[in-house]
């Protein structure tokens, strides 16, 4: 497949509301591994946020968004006490959020470029390591983590057991 990663702007914004309209539809229809709520996460501010910060960045395939992540440098609350490979400051940490691929590009290696281009943009930035977190029955995306070379570092509560989303397994990888 054909595409670019490149960073998103704000003429992007309504497409990837759109994308994670169409995804957390998708998502709710089949099965909801993320445990994402329309509506909760992700939304438009999400998207407006990661733009105005120059954290966010697409993937589009023949003009189109077929997914998007964010890197920035803000960990969870919960990432404290926890004992991570390598102890640096966040500014040498990239934290991977709103990682999306359209339904319409699922299973087709949008994912998998998503993070070889999270991995590549660390190194190229002097970034030390990538860590996130990840419902803990997010298979899907636990399997494409590890299969990155991500290492699971603990599970924590990021406090949303009102959404029924109790407990995320933390995960790291060294640049």
């Amino acid at each position: 497949m054909n595409y670019i990663i490149e960073p998103g702007s704000l003429n992007d914004v309504d497409e990837l509301e759109q994308l994670y309209n169409e995804l957390n539809d998708y998502l709710s229809a089949t099965v909801n591994y993320p445990g994402w709520i329309k509506g909760i996460y992700p939304i438009r501010e999400n998207a407006l946020n990661g733009v105005k910060n120059n954290t966010l960045f697409v993937l589009r395939h023949d003009e189109r968004i077929a997914g998007s992540v964010v890197l920035d440098h803000q960990p969870e609350e919960a990432y404290e006490g926890v004992k991570w490979q390598t102890e640096v400051g966040y500014d040498k940490i990239f934290m991977i959020r709103t990682f999306v691929v359209h339904p319409a590009f699922m299973h087709t290696g949008v994912g998998r470029a998503l993070m070889r281009f999270s991995i590549e943009q660390a190194a190229l930035c002097g970034i030390k390591s990538i860590r996130l977190d990840v419902y803990e029955k997010n298979l899907p995306a636990i399997s494409l983590y590890e299969k990155c070379g991500f290492h699971y570092m603990d599970t924590v509560d990021l406090g949303l057991g009102n959404y029924g989303l109790h407990w995320f397994k933390l995960y790291e990888k060294l640049v």
